[in-house]
């Protein structure tokens, strides 16, 4: 999350969700590709150990103790097909293709007892939204399960860090359901409007209530799609045929797409304090949850009428009714609840002026078919040792590069996630053109930078995106997301017996809420080293600084003079918040400088307002690392 101020300003609406965990004395790599704990039942129990971007069979590396393991139950690829458990129904042209694959063991409504039972006996998993693949269901695994598919999008019922370890890739299909999605969201915002389920109910009850029930027309209406991706930029299409304006925001939405169906891109809060009709289709994130709150929906024009067939959890539901009890929204159109199925009695789905489905979104008859093609097709693929663009979890890396690489990952991914956050939003379409700069002392061709590219483009794109960027999906989610990411080596003199001297990721024709992270080049520019095993800050912009990339950081560009530093810290102390460490940068004595805070604690926006009152500071930015 990042908030940036300017002195005694409003805040601006944080946009950057999420934060990695905090640096130990040993950088860890994250779960994606760590290797998993040597134990019976993961160590090296997987075909996926090889970079995406290599285009040959995968090849499977297999310790001694783990290879006799495996001749227990398959003795071969040719001799023994794999077996496949589907736990929930499948339309029947995927079940068709997983059978001529393998054997398919249609087992449904299975408790999660008898699912752990079931499943050391299979190398592959299908599910939709109703089974919870735990760790247990990895450990009970044991070894042999390699894939596990879900037959949709979200992969929240999956348990991503328990599948890497235990070595099982997991895919999903997340394009088949689009237009139904679509379809429902648009089918929802007519029935809203003209009072249709409602109507439908009086009539069915022997009554004619005209009077009651009068709509609103859509035509001339403001339309806020919240999540620009492709079933939002499908709604946008069909609302613009019902005569709608539709305007949006999306970091990521490239703004050429958007101005070829007609759509403006703006603000966060452009787009929910000016719309008649909002309707939400970004994803479930740790700080996407409740994002529609008491505040957000304060900030909402009157009258405002929702439509979710995202997530239900991005939705504070309390709020919700309070807000529909105000007036403050006329009416909500939900096809998903935090919870599902909603509790009996529920006050959110029983208001009179909600309309309520059952989680419909991807349900047709061709949706239902072709997701069931998708998954099938990424299922078979991965049994045979191909890597699919939908695998939500990565590979594992050789011990040796990862031994060696290990703190330059974080570096990379915190640097990407830094230079996001620095972002201002809505501004031209957000992010779409990154550079990555690596500075080494070694020979261009001797540097393979393809995992530290990765690393860049998760901290980009993952915080805020439904996507889980790693080395299979990278560059494909990338290029998805419209974001151009080019590399450069500067060979430097420094020892070839470190691979990197320093990272730098430059974001260019973006605007920035924190006007000194911009160089003279006009891109928002961060650089890192990795300085006693720890990754580090080194420069923000033109200003260089030294402190280590952990926790939550503050930058505050101020007039260098005495006593800023202790004005500061006496605001932070008065709150409770935990100093880690400080520095100051600057380019000129006596001039500007760069003051960077590294907190425990997340500021109260209290201590934010006081830090942005402080005499001579010009402008800060509070970063979530």
């Amino acid at each position: 999350m990042a908030v940036a101020c300017s002195p005694k300003s409003i805040f601006n609406r944080p946009i950057i969700p999420s934060s990695s965990a905090s640096s130990s004395s040993s950088p860890s790599l994250p779960s994606f590709i760590r290797p998993p704990n040597p134990s019976p039942l993961s160590l090296g129990l997987t075909r996926f150990h090889l970079p995406a971007i290599i285009p040959t069979a995968l090849k499977t590396v297999e310790s001694h103790e783990t290879y006799s393991h495996k001749l227990d139950h398959v003795a071969s690829d040719s001799e023994t097909k794999p077996t496949i458990l589907v736990s929930e129904k499948l339309g029947d042209a995927g079940l068709s293709l997983l059978r001529t694959f393998g054997n398919v063991d249609c087992s449904y409504d299975l408790s999660p007892d008898q699912l752990c039972d079931k499943i050391s006996s299979c190398d592959a998993l299908i599910v939709r939204s109703g089974t919870k693949v735990t760790k247990q269901v990895f450990e009970a695994g044991k070894g042999r399960l390699k894939v596990v598919g879900r037959a949709g999008v979200g992969i929240d019922n999956v348990d991503l860090q328990a599948a890497t370890e235990f070595g099982c890739l997991v895919v999903n299909a997340p394009t088949a359901n689009t237009v139904a999605a679509a379809e429902h969201g648009i089918a929802l915002l007519v029935a809203m409007a003209r009072n249709v389920p409602q109507a439908d109910a009086s009539v069915k009850a022997g009554k004619w209530q005209r009077n009651k029930y009068v709509g609103v027309s859509l035509v001339g209406k403001t339309l806020a799609v919240l999540g620009f991706g492709k079933v939002g930029s499908e709604v946008a299409r069909r609302a613009k045929g019902l005569g709608m304006q539709v305007i949006a925001h999306d970091p990521y939405a490239p703004a050429d797409r958007a101005r070829a169906l007609g759509v403006d891109l703006v603000s966060f809060d452009a787009a929910i304090s000016t719309a008649d009709f909002i309707s939400l289709h970004m994803p479930l994130t740790p700080d996407t949850s409740k994002m529609f709150n008491d505040d957000t929906f304060s900030m909402m024009k009157k009258g405002v009428r929702i439509i979710n067939v995202a997530r239900g959890g991005v939705i504070d539901e309390g709020a919700l009714v309070r807000a529909l009890d105000a007036g403050i929204v006329a009416q909500a159109a939900l096809d998903v609840f935090t919870k599902e199925p909603p509790p009996e009695g529920d006050k959110l789905v029983r208001h009179e002026n909600v309309i309520a489905t059952p989680h419909l979104g991807a349900s047709t008859k061709e949706a239902q078919e072709g997701v069931a093609i998708e998954i099938a097709e990424a299922v078979v693929g991965a049994l045979k040792g191909e890597l699919s663009a939908t695998a939500v979890n990565a590979p594992m890396v050789a011990p040796d590069v990862l031994t060696e690489l290990a703190p330059y990952v974080v570096l990379a991914e915190k640097l990407g996630r830094m230079a996001v956050q620095l972002v201002a939003g809505g501004q031209g379409g957000g992010v779409k053109s990154v550079k990555v700069v690596y500075r080494s002392g070694r020979a261009p061709d001797d540097l393979d930078t393809r995992l530290l590219r990765a690393m860049v483009t998760k901290g980009i794109i993952e915080p805020i995106s439904a996507s889980f960027v790693n080395l299979v999906n990278a560059d494909f989610t990338a290029k998805q997301k419209g974001l151009r990411i080019t590399e450069e080596r500067v060979v430097v003199d420094s020892s070839p017996e470190f691979p990197i001297h320093s990272i730098q990721v430059k974001i260019s024709n973006v605007g920035s809420k924190f006007a000194s992270a911009v160089s003279e080049n006009g891109e928002i520019s961060v650089e890192g080293r990795v300085k006693y095993g720890e990754p580090h800050l080194t420069s923000v912009g033109s200003f260089e600084v030294d402190v280590s990339l952990e926790g939550n950081l503050i930058l505050c560009r101020q007039v260098d003079q005495p006593g800023m530093i202790g004005q500061v810290g006496n605001i932070l102390g008065e709150r409770n918040i935990n100093v880690s460490f400080m520095s100051v940068g600057r380019t000129v004595r006596r001039k500007q400088a760069i003051m960077a805070i590294g907190v425990d604690e997340e500021p109260d926006k209290v201590a934010l307002r006081k830090i942005g009152e402080v005499a001579n500071i010009e402008e800060f930015v509070f970063l979530n690392l």
